[in-house]
């Protein structure tokens, strides 16, 4: 009979070999320092790895990186939409290119801007999530004015689809005035096909009772393309059909059902060095309403400091050029926030 005793004994010599074969990717950089450890992933220009000598894992331009060795497979990204899994390599005498090997084929050279990015296959289900939250404060002492923020993300991204939901806030409170109160939120599903199209499907949820709109439900499916897709930035272009419900708050003889089409513009910008920059906008013209026409606009800019924290400056823009009668064609929020998000 084996003792408990060995059953431990085999445990531990399991977990070191895990962790030492877990520990044995290795880089090398442009100004020659080396990092051994386990390669998680690179994504929007960033090589991540993790290594027994930090707390923290390493972030790295993934143009910095000279040479890469790893025994790891990884689902690929490249441009022009081809996924598939490979193993990678890198050698120091030919910058500028990288080796992906398929399992049924011989290593095969590409550029490596080519590669827009890379996830360990055997990265599990929580690393697969991100997810952020920040807050916003502003007081005016003048007229008794405080508005206060909150916006937060999750998200999954997968090998062939893509998953996250959004929620923002913004609550004004003034002296002698009616507050205001302004929440919209989204659920978006995104599954990726060849030559970078993918189907898109959303969700998404608007109350703001200065346009006396109780609740705006709008539900989109349709195709989209990107133009570009590298490891520096994005541009996807979009379109299909909608549905849109909308409940007001005292117009109620004003409440509409509808069916709209959609054509949308997605961009991401990430490769300048702590910033990045997104915005999507998207047009509804109406099948069931003559002459109806609205859009919607998100730009956000977000800076990232040490410790996972980021500023957020974010710009909100609805339109709609057949609202509740004696209500406002057009509505914006401009804010700032501090958060938190782990990846």
């Amino acid at each position: 009979m084996i003792k408990p005793l060995h059953y431990v004994c085999f445990l531990l010599i399991a977990v070191a070999g895990l962790k030492i074969h877990a520990q044995s990717d290795t880089i090398v950089l442009k100004n020659q320092d080396k990092l051994v450890g386990e390669i998680k992933r690179m994504s929007k220009g960033v090589l991540t790895m993790e290594t027994d000598y930090s707390d923290s894992d390493f972030e790295i331009t993934w143009l910095e990186v000279l040479s890469m060795s790893s025994e790891q497979t990884y689902f690929v990204t490249l441009t022009r939409g081809y996924r598939f899994e490979s193993k990678i390599r890198a050698e120091q005498n030919e910058q500028g290119v990288i080796y992906l090997k398929r399992a049924d084929t011989t290593w095969v050279k590409i550029p490596v801007q080519d590669v827009v990015e890379f996830k360990a296959v055997k990265s599990n289900f929580i690393s697969r999530i991100s997810t952020s939250i920040s807050l916003g404060y502003n007081f005016t002492k003048s007229n008794n004015l405080s508005q206060f923020v909150v916006n937060g993300t999750l998200s999954y991204v997968g090998f062939k689809w893509e998953a996250d939901a959004t929620y923002n806030s913004v609550v004004s409170k003034q002296e002698d005035v009616s507050g205001t109160k302004r929440i919209d939120a989204g659920l978006n599903l995104r599954f990726f096909l060849e030559k970078d199209w993918f189907i898109d499907s959303n969700a998404s949820f608007l109350s703001n009772n200065q346009i006396d709109l109780d609740l705006r439900t709008n539900v989109r499916a349709g195709l989209g393309k990107y133009l570009v897709h590298n490891n520096s930035l994005y541009l996807g272009l979009g379109g299909g059909l909608a549905w849109n419900n909308e409940q007001y708050l005292t117009a109620q003889d004003a409440n509409k059902n509808s069916f709209e089409s959609y054509v949308g513009l997605e961009f991401n910008m990430f490769d300048m060095g702590d910033l990045d920059f997104f915005t999507r906008m998207l047009l509804y013209p109406s099948l069931t309403e003559s002459g109806r026409l609205r859009s919607d606009i998100t730009a956000n800019l977000k800076y990232d400091l040490p410790l996972d924290l980021f500023i957020k400056i974010g710009f909100t823009y609805n339109y709609d050029n057949q609202p509740a009668e004696g209500f406002i064609k057009d509505d914006y929020v401009f804010n700032t926030t501090f958060g938190w998000e782990f990846n």
